[in-house]
């Protein structure tokens, strides 16, 4: 601390001699002060020359000559290099040579810049190549531990902190490197030299695809704002990530001199799943980052990730409006770096220690010149002229008279709590004044480039080749290679083929009006299950020299499957993910599938960027139209007929005339030598059945009846009972809910491989769950596929798009332990926390909270307004929510059975649920539905806030504790970690309709405070008291004569309207007056009763 003070000390005293134009040099050497007029005939090799002089002196003379990285210090031996840092750096040296090629005769300076900028990227690329093994792990398992590492030995390259010393996981820092790798080998320049390095930076490609799912340490190396060593979902590298994955997909990094293998590619719905998460979380930076400073380089140059007009206004309103200062804009509020306050000898900081930065945090010049920048590219010369005029008094000068950006004006420890009392009263003094041999590279650069667009001698496009930034008059249909931006308005017409999995199949549907292809009438061309396109992606990026395997086994989306590819000399279309023989039963439900079919209809419509149509193959199975099957799928099949389905606009034909106005996809990775083996794909065979055979429409019989859904044995009867005996009654019983049940009983008594007469326990059970799939016995399939353990796909994203509505996620049995998940997991994990937590009571209740999790992560992407109020996702609470739906419905006759409804029937009472409550119910119903969705009214968490400020010893209900401090010191009203901390505090309880309550009870309190300022609570808050001392009002105004009732049913209570004089709302009033009455007020000196 001692040796940070005297460089501030000194920095100080230089900054003031500065100011008093005393300054120190030699006499006989004139100034060279950048800002001294300069003659009006300047010609461009002038201007040129001037900043080539201060980009030699003050950046290039720091590059390190073996690995062409540039130091975060200027100063010292113990040199490290950040990734980030001089990606900036080599981006100057690149814009100015950019410049130079304006004139002939430039004396070797363009080759001299180009390649100093080169030499930077491939020192980068040096040092990420040698941790190929962490690339290999972290595309597998995403994690801290398994990263690339963001600083370097500026000399050698290597390693300088392990993953505990350091928080390198920076999504941001791989992003911006693949980025400007683009830009600049757009420009002209050589960076990649061969397919080790192509391989390389594919497979760092399939890294950055799941930035949306990764928290990361973001562009401070913190993560959480609290600096607790917690990493975060960051929107700036969200936005980073999506803007990389833009720019480099399709292209080939050879430059005009490159072939077919390298060429990248890119996972079009990977990048989407990240643009979708950017929107979603902006204009938030993360949980704990309310606004940050570090979405200006997201959101305007370099990278210009976001194509939302009025969200970029919203963002950017924000950060001017909460971090803007005299001397540059604020990180993130509360934010300790380097501030007087903090501790330099720890790592982390301590609980609400952040509280003692409120309001002296340093602020950044840099980020004045980020606006500058962004006015230039926009033709806004009001924004620029005003922040350079801002920017000017701030800048420092070096003896030789070069401008110096300082990294930070901080408040000195002298000054601190004049400047708490009386914000931006106090000077700050600069980090480095330029004549310390203290240099802030990253702004250096930044300040240079901004200089070289301001006068004129690099023009937007030249800083942008590829496009990215596209003023909002000039946005056009483009294809996601070179820009966010996508038609104005999206009115996509989806070309869809209909495919029929058998020759008999399509004459029957033809007897209908149906036209059908079947896979040997589109031959030569294949049409391959997504699962085979996976298979052939595993070719991508394979490098055995670096230990490199292909693309990760991860799905293709429907947006990929919209595309044709070519693949080994094959034209290939595929058919979505919704149409394969998925081993879980939601696809035995053909409503599920129509609404399958019209959702992702509606995604590709909303989100199809791409030059060409989409190619949308539908395929019919058989399976489809049986039974009762066959009238939703031929009205269906008929909508298509028409051209609009569900919405939508389509266009039915062969897909031979098709294929001419979709988009092509080479694969041309797969390049196979005479010597190696070609990889063996399969494509859709068709069934080899007699063409004028007849489809059995009615195998399959209706929806089965309760009784036949209800075993006819009782599980207590016979869990005791020997093994003999229940093989017995197994293989005499012709239940087939019995026959589960008692599987059950073997399976857990002898194992999953026990033999009984149709083989193991684990194939019994198999059969019974197939076997109860096509007779519709919902419950039973359940509990099969319950006990086999079975998984639904897309379980992760479902929860992925949950998280990303800054929501948190529980699974878990209502009334029993529940497990939070607030950061994106495996499907392996999921899995386990679901069978391990959901079975306890129930089977079935481990796979109804699978379907329950898909249907909310596609509600919540497409129509999130329906979870407004609702911050935790609790999906056994929810469960419960139906139950009670379907008991209000029946009335007096008895509930239908949640676990016996079909899943397409499941998910109409989920938004059935979800949608505002209807006015006809009575309070006791209202209060149980709000309560299990756990929703809350507008403003609730800060309402709690505004209370806690006015309760010194906190708040406690159900035994949970909400202490003011250090809640208030760690946190501000508006952050979603404080909000998620008011949700924790009501986990315990465990009724629904009083947790309904207690919500009423705060905002009452909440009321009462603000009408009543001289008030306030001295004792800790116990709400439970509260509540009951409210009921007791209510029993005394309610009790009947005879006094039968139960004294402890809150029934009737919960059954009154809030409002009025004998509302809800009356009682709890009277009893929070009574609390803050008996003793417990604390005068204030504006209290006009107060005798001084």
């Amino acid at each position: 601390m001692a040796n940070l003070d005297d460089d501030r000390a000194s920095s100080a005293h230089a900054f003031l001699k500065f100011e008093g134009h005393s300054l120190s040099g030699s006499i006989y050497e004139p100034l060279k002060c950048i800002n001294l007029p300069k003659p009006e005939g300047e010609t461009l090799w002038d201007k040129l020359n001037h900043y080539y002089r201060i980009v030699k002196s003050t950046l290039l003379l720091h590059q390190s000559p073996t690995t062409g990285l540039f130091p975060t210090k200027t100063y010292g031996d113990n040199q490290k290099a950040k990734v980030h840092d001089s990606l900036y750096c080599a981006a100057c040296a690149w814009a100015l040579a950019l410049a130079y090629r304006r004139i002939d005769d430039d004396k070797g300076r363009t080759h001299e810049l180009e390649h100093s900028a080169i030499k930077c990227m491939r020192g980068i690329l040096y040092c990420y190549m040698r941790q190929a093994d962490k690339v290999q792990k972290f595309k597998q398992d995403p994690k801290p531990s398994a990263c690339l590492h963001s600083v370097f030995s500026a000399h050698t390259g290597d390693e300088v902190f392990s993953h505990k010393e350091y928080g390198h996981l920076q999504i941001n820092a791989v992003s911006l490197f693949l980025l400007y790798l683009v830009e600049m080998i757009s420009s002209g320049l050589q960076i990649i030299y061969n397919t080790d390095e192509v391989s390389f930076i594919q497979n760092l490609v399939f890294c950055v695809e799941r930035a949306y799912r990764v928290p990361d340490f973001g562009v401070w190396e913190r993560g959480s704002k609290y600096n607790n060593g917690s990493p975060e979902l960051h929107s700036s590298s969200v936005g980073l990530a999506k803007a990389a994955l833009e720019a480099i997909n399709g292209f080939n990094l050879f430059g005009n001199q490159g072939c077919s293998w390298s060429v990248i590619f890119v996972d079009f719905d990977a990048h989407n799943r990240n643009r979708q998460t950017l929107c979603s979380l902006l204009p938030r930076e993360s949980r704990s980052h309310n606004t940050d400073a570090a979405l200006l380089p997201c959101l305007s140059y370099p990278a210009f990730a976001l194509d939302d007009e009025v969200l970029f206004g919203q963002t950017l309103d924000k950060i001017i409006r909460k971090l803007k200062g005299k001397y540059g804009f604020k990180r993130f509020l509360r934010d300790g770096y380097r501030t007087a306050l903090e501790d330099r000898t720890r790592r982390y900081y301590k609980p609400a220690e952040i509280k003692l930065f409120d309001g002296i945090e340093c602020e950044f010049p840099l980020f004045f010149i980020f606006m500058i920048i962004d006015g230039i590219f926009k033709g806004n010369p009001t924004q620029v002229k005003e922040y350079q005029d801002l920017l000017d008094p701030l800048l420092q000068h070096t003896p030789e008279g070069c401008p110096v950006v300082p990294k930070y004006y901080y408040v000195p420890a002298d000054f601190v709590e004049l400047e708490k009392k009386s914000p931006g009263s106090q000077r700050r003094f600069p980090s480095n004044n330029g004549r310390d041999g203290k240099l802030f590279l990253w702004g250096q650069a930044v300040y240079i480039i901004a200089k070289l667009l301001a006068d004129k001698l690099v023009s937007p496009k030249d800083l942008d080749p590829i496009g990215r930034y596209v003023p909002p008059q000039d946005q056009r249909n483009i294809s996601m290679r070179f820009s966010n931006q996508g038609p104005l308005e999206n009115d996509v017409v989806v070309h869809v083929a209909l495919i029929a999995e058998s020759q008999r199949l399509q004459v029957f549907l033809n007897t209908y009006g149906i036209q059908t292809q079947t896979p040997q009438q589109v031959e030569p061309i294949q049409i391959w299950a997504q699962k085979e396109l996976v298979k052939a992606y595993f070719h991508l990026g394979v490098n055995e020299k670096l230990g490199l395997s292909g693309r990760p086994d991860r799905p293709i989306g429907c947006l990929g499957t919209s595309k044709i590819y070519r693949i080994l000399g094959k034209t290939v279309v595929c058919y979505s993910i919704i149409f394969d023989l998925s081993d879980f039963y939601m696809s035995q439900d053909v409503m599920m599938l129509i609404d399958d079919i019209k959702n992702a209809l509606q995604f590709i419509k909303q989100y199809w960027k791409m030059h060409g149509r989409p190619l949308f193959v539908v395929l019919i199975r058989e399976d489809n139209i049986r039974g009762s099957r066959f009238s939703p799928i031929l009205d269906m099949l008929a909508a298509f007929r028409k051209g609009i389905v569900g919405g939508v606009k389509v266009h039915v034909d062969r897909v031979q005339t098709l294929i001419s106005g979709a988009v092509v996809e080479q694969l041309d990775f797969l390049r196979i030598t005479e010597t190696e083996e070609a990889p063996v794909f399969k494509s859709l065979e068709e069934l080899d059945l007699p063409k004028h055979s007849k489809v059995k429409r009615q195998s399959s019989t209706p929806n089965a009846s309760e009784l036949e859904q209800q075993p006819d044995v009782n599980i207590n009867d016979w869990k005791n009972k020997s093994t003999y005996e229940i093989l017995q009654k197994l293989n005499d019983c012709n239940c087939m809910a019995s026959q589960a049940l008692l599987s059950s009983i073997l399976l857990k008594r002898e194992g999953p491989n026990f033999i009984t007469k149709e083989g193991t326990v684990a194939e019994h059970i198999e059969r019974i769950y197939r076997r109860a799939g096509s007779r519709k016995l919902w419950s039973v399939v359940r509990f099969a596929a319950s006990l086999l353990g079975k998984l639904v796909d897309s379980l992760a994203p479902s929860i992925t798009n949950v998280l990303v509505q800054g929501k948190q996620v529980t699974l878990g049995a209502f009334g029993q332990e529940e497990a939070v998940i607030s950061n994106p997991l495996s499907p392996a994990v999921i899995k386990n926390i679901i069978y391990e937590k959901c079975q306890l009571q129930d089977e079935r209740e481990a796979v109804v909270q699978q379907e329950l999790v898909i249907h909310i992560g596609w509600i919540i992407s497409n129509s999130p307004e329906l979870f407004s109020g609702m911050l935790k996702i609790r999906i056994g609470w929810i469960i419960h929510a139906m139950q009670y739906e379907l008991k209000i419905r029946a009335g007096d006759m008895p509930a239908k059975d949640l676990y016996q409804m079909s899943p397409s029937e499941v998910k109409q009472l989920l938004l059935d649920i979800l949608q505002p409550q209807q006015p006809g119910r009575s309070w006791l119903n209202r209060r149980q539905l709000d309560g299990s969705l756990n929703r809350t009214p507008a403003g609730f968490y800060d309402r709690v806030w505004q209370i806690l400020e006015r309760t010194p010893n906190g708040l406690i209900v159900a035994g949970r504790f909400l202490p003011q401090q250090p809640t208030l010191s760690d946190m501000t009203m508006y952050e979603m970690n404080f909000s998620l901390l008011v949700e924790d505090m009501l986990q315990n309880i465990d009724q629904p309709q009083y947790r309904q309550i207690i919500v009423e009870l705060l905002m009452v309190i909440s009321v009462i405070l603000e009408r009543n300022p001289e008030l306030e609570f001295q004792d800790k808050v116990d709400l439970d008291k509260v509540v009951q001392e409210a009921f007791r009002d209510f029993q005394k105004d309610h009790s009947s004569p005879k006094g039968a009732e139960n004294q402890s049913d809150m029934t009737a209570f919960y059954n009154t309207h809030p409002l009025g004089k004998k509302g809800t709302c009356s009682y709890l009033s009277k009893a929070v007056i009574t609390l803050l009455l008996e003793g417990e007020m604390k005068s204030t000196h504006d209290d006009p009763c107060t005798i001084s």
